[in-house]
């Protein structure tokens, strides 16, 4: 009978460290498939900035709409409350009146910036509702009417909430936590020179 319960506390804690090992697995998982849809939409913003993209009148680089930094066309923020509470629900099931339909091309520069900004939070609330989307810029000219002028450097940001496992402490990235900020965030950033 002793070595009955021997074997069965043995194989109880194996068990545990199994049970341990599958939820690591799964918290590691989740993570990772965060990071890979915001790598992909962090790209998919930068070829939209490359496709909306005109010469420059003052030089032979590339620049676009000043209305691509307002930062309330990003998150639905141009959109009013969600009641539900569920972002793609509410407004990527249909395009909302306030979004000018830009898939039949036939839209102006900053109509397309609107146009653009939804369809990639459409994509980022598909797949992570808790995230957010940014696009700044480090304008190498302010002197010129262009937010960011021919050869600055665009910079896509996606960051979410970050999950800590069994509360251990890990070092965040200062990109993702400037200071200030009220809780600890994952981000995917993009760089981009046009």
């Amino acid at each position: 009978m002793i070595e009955i319960l021997v074997t069965l506390f043995i194989l109880s804690i194996g068990l545990l460290g199994v049970a341990s090992l599958q939820f690591i697995g799964s918290f590691s998982n989740a993570d990772a498939m965060n990071r890979s849809q915001a790598v992909i939409i962090t790209q998919q913003l930068a070829e939209r900035l490359r496709a909306s993209a005109d010469v420059s009148p003052t030089d032979s680089s590339m620049v676009v709409d000043n209305s691509y930094f307002a930062n309330n066309i990003y998150n639905f923020n141009n959109l009013g409350a969600c009641a539900s509470g569920n972002t793609y629900n509410c407004y990527c099931l249909e395009v909302p009146a306030a979004v000018p339909d830009c898939s039949n091309g036939n839209c102006t520069a900053a109509e397309f910036a609107t146009f653009d900004a939804y369809e990639v939070s459409c994509s980022l609330a598909g797949t992570n509702p808790a995230a957010k989307i940014s696009l700044t810029c480090t304008d190498n000219d302010a002197a010129d009417a262009d937010a960011c002028s021919a050869g600055s450097l665009h910079r896509i940001m996606i960051s979410w909430p970050a999950e800590n496992w069994q509360n251990i402490d890990r070092k965040l990235n200062a990109t993702c936590n400037p200071s200030g900020s009220a809780e600890p965030q994952d981000c995917v950033v993009l760089d981009v020179t046009l």
